[in-house]
């Protein structure tokens, strides 16, 4: 009978001959050097494998290390949430490579610590010197490797995917897509690879074939449009159809825009420079906003579009430098407006009302959220900028702390944005900038400290973010949904 190459080995495994060749093997002086240099370095190797590591992910291996399991049921009612680990292609090694998703501006910085940014350092004189540690120049399109970061030390995670109702895919689509945005420099298949290659893996994972991919979520760290080629602004050589792969079509996605038209996706909030480390900082922002003296009546922060023959943004432009005595504005082709920029926050800060067109290509704009951040009220063009894109987050009921004008009567001159705003009294402003002062909590995304959000000195934040009401929402969402297919 022809034996197994190993079965000499396992036939031997037991018995005393076994017992007394292991010990001769050890007892010999050249054997006893070779174990014992196997014992002082094997430590060493261990050591240097974690402390080697790239810096902008040791901090998510402490958050996964510091977890704690749920105290108790009522703290995760709706479910547990599972953290896919992702080959490094998908994720760590985009921010490894962070210099090459935008040749021409480095975003290296912007996706440090990951993904807040560095440390706003140009805010003294403008907002309470105890509150600018809370500020960093934080990337509006930071937002996969912040939920990344967040998820990671979510509550109510688990590590056994068997017990999970939700599963969350933690690609970062919009880095991985950014250098092919608006050029067209690359052919299809170079732009689709990545997102591809993800549906290739995530639909052979046992927990996808369970459920076909139904209880499964990603965030996409851009607007919904950036995905869909050829769709209402995007040119169909650029960006990514990542969304309208058949898998992620019915993957819920939060993003920053969502389409009207898509049921599975949920638009969540922009980021901001702001993340309070504790509940008396975010108190003692709030009490600034609310109690600040406004100068002028409204603010318009943002540049003329020369590649537009209707430019919008121009004509705000142009009419508020004509109404100086009630308008500040900042032309951001004229004035760097970077992220933490004390240039777009001190002019909200000043003003009751911020006019909010739409951004270019796109209908929603990271400049609603500074300027709700500054307490100031927004005011909106083209209802689509509000309407149904982040009902989670500031209700479903934007009339009572924002303002409605059409930009057509602007255009055609048949209303008067200035006489719109000027018909609101003392008393409707203080009311309306009080309900958009109440929503801030709902829209920040908090820095998670050494333990649950502890800043390790001036306390814990407690209060629930716009990660916590986005996942608890995700799982809510799948809960009722289990129920209705049981009936």
């Amino acid at each position: 009978m022809k034996m197994h190459p190993f079965a000499k080995f396992s036939l031997s495994s037991s018995g005393t001959s076994s017992s007394s060749s292991r010990r001769n093997f050890v007892d010999k002086p050249k054997n006893r050097r070779a174990w014992l240099f196997v014992a002082l370095v094997f430590p060493i190797l261990i050591l240097l494998m974690f402390t080697s590591a790239p810096r902008q992910y040791l901090s998510i291996r402490r958050l996964k290390q510091r977890f704690r399991a749920p105290a108790g049921s009522e703290q995760c009612k709706y479910g547990t949430v599972y953290v896919y680990d992702l080959p490094p292609s998908f994720n760590k090694k985009l921010l490894d490579n962070c210099r090459a998703i935008d040749p021409q501006n480095s975003l290296c910085d912007a996706l440090s610590n990951d993904g807040f940014g560095p440390k706003a350092t140009d805010l003294q004189g403008i907002i309470p010197e105890d509150l600018t540690p809370a500020w960093y120049a934080t990337s509006m399109f930071a937002g996969e490797v912040i939920y990344h970061t967040r998820i990671s030390n979510y509550k109510c995670r688990t590590y056994d995917p068997d017990s999970a109702a939700a599963f969350y895919i933690p690609f970062y689509a919009g880095l991985a897509i950014a250098k092919y945005l608006y050029a067209n420099r690359s052919i299809e298949s170079e732009r689709e690879s990545q997102g591809e290659s993800l549906v290739k893996w995530v639909t052979e994972q046992p927990s996808w074939k369970r459920s076909s991919g139904a209880d499964h979520f990603i965030m996409l760290g851009r607007v919904s449009g950036d995905f869909r080629p050829g769709d209402h602004h995007m040119d169909a050589k650029s960006g990514s159809s990542f969304v309208l792969m058949p898998p992620i079509r019915q993957t819920l996605r939060l993003a920053l825009e969502r389409s009207p038209w898509d049921r599975y996706e949920i638009g969540v909030p922009y980021p901001t420079g702001f993340h309070p480390r504790s509940n008396a900082e975010l108190e003692n922002w709030l009490k600034f906003v609310r109690t600040r003296n406004r100068s002028k009546l409204f603010t318009f922060v943002g540049g003329k579009e020369k590649r537009l023959k209707d430019d919008f943004r121009g004509l705000l432009v142009d009419q508020c430098r004509d109404e100086s005595d009630r308008c500040t504005v900042v032309d951001c082709s004229e004035t760097r407006c970077s992220d933490g920029s004390p240039a777009i926050l001190e002019p909200f800060l000043d003003s009751n009302f911020c006019l909010q067109p739409r951004s270019g290509d796109s209908f929603t704009r990271r400049s609603t959220f500074n300027c709700m951040l500054a307490g100031s009220i927004p005011v909106f063009f083209w209802k689509r900028s509000i309407f149904g894109q982040y009902d989670w987050f500031l209700r479903d009921d934007p009339e009572r702390f924002s303002v409605f004008i059409d930009e057509k009567q602007v255009r055609n001159g048949t209303i008067s944005i200035r006489k719109v705003l000027e018909g609101y009294g003392i008393e409707e402003i203080q009311m309306m900038r009080e309900r958009v002062t109440n929503l801030i909590p709902r829209f920040l995304y908090v820095m998670p400290g050494d333990d649950e959000y502890d800043d390790g000195g001036v306390g814990k934040y407690t209060m629930r973010d716009a990660v916590d009401i986005a996942v608890e929402g995700v799982l809510r969402r799948f809960k009722e949904l289990r129920l209705v297919e049981r009936q």
